[in-house]
């Protein structure tokens, strides 16, 4: 691998308009804090229990320098428990709503693969849909957000997060078979009047350790997609299963590999640590001012 920024592709948009008129600009790379309102999410440190939690979580995040903030209300770590849709909306809306009415101007993700979720969320003030079943788990989901004209997270998986561990096997070369599936699933979200969209190659989602170390060595062949790309490597598998730890031992790796993603043209680093990862933003600027 190069250590070197891809080459320049053709210029596309950077700047994502929310329905609420809120914008996010990722023509320099950006994060995004993960928020967790489950009480089995697979980092404990990304746990908020309370209102009060949320909001101290939310506010040292963004003086830490988020762009964004996620919000997810089920767990999608391997094997996690299937709650209801009235439960993850009973989650997820009253934080959104706190979230915007303590912090206005914040651009707010939800995370949740559920159309009828996603659109409450909308409705309560979310700027964007971060959807890790990439439209296959609500065939409702890309109708929904080109009807509502929100920024859109498409992510890779493979059957769900309570069967994804055994399907890692590929017949095709892994990156090409993502491209594939982006490709179609991408003309799918344009005919249903999709706009602003953002690609996230899955690290950890029907993979295994050593197809999400090649997938991310590989990253800039994604950009071939012409969209921006998102990395969510935060104190994964693939980060701690080779050093021998576990997530909350990752920081460090996860730094290592937040840099890789950096040179592989992220444009968005979805993170725990949002200091950490600002700072090796900051320090893949300077070391490749240039870089597209």
């Amino acid at each position: 691998m190069s250590f070197f920024p891809p080459a320049p592709i053709p210029s596309y948009p950077l700047t994502l308009l929310s329905p609420h008129g809120r914008l996010l600009s990722l023509h320099r790379p950006q994060v995004m804090g993960i928020l967790n309102l489950t009480p089995d999410s697979f980092f404990a440190g990304s746990r908020v229990a309370s209102e009060k939690d949320l909001l101290s979580c939310a506010e040292a995040m963004l003086q830490a320098g988020a762009a964004v903030l996620d919000l997810g209300a089920y767990s999608t770590r391997p094997g996690a428990e299937d709650i209801p849709a009235a439960e993850e909306a009973r989650r997820l809306l009253p934080a959104i709503a706190a979230l915007r009415r303590e912090f206005p101007q914040t651009f707010l993700s939800a995370d949740t693969f559920r159309a009828d979720v996603a659109e409450a969320a909308v409705h309560a003030g979310a700027d964007l849909v971060n959807d890790v079943g990439g439209g296959t788990l609500d065939a409702e989901m890309f109708a929904t957000v080109g009807r509502l004209r929100v920024p859109y997270v498409l992510m890779h998986l493979r059957g769900t997060p309570q069967t994804m561990a055994k399907l890692t096997h590929y017949e095709d070369d892994l990156v090409l078979t993502l491209l594939r599936y982006f490709r179609d699933r991408l003309t799918a979200l344009r005919q249903a009047g999709a706009v602003d969209v953002l690609i996230d190659p899955g690290f950890g989602f029907a993979k295994t350790a050593a197809q999400s170390h090649e997938l991310l060595r590989r990253l800039p062949e994604l950009r071939a997609l012409g969209l921006p790309l998102l990395a969510a490597l935060s104190r994964k598998r693939m980060v701690y299963g080779p050093l021998g730890l576990g997530p909350e031992a990752a920081l460090n790796g996860t730094t290592a590999l937040h840099m890789v993603a950096l040179q592989g043209g992220a444009h968005l680093l979805r993170a725990h640590d949002v200091a950490e990862a600002r700072q090796t933003i900051e320090l893949f600027a300077h070391t490749f001012p240039n870089a597209e």
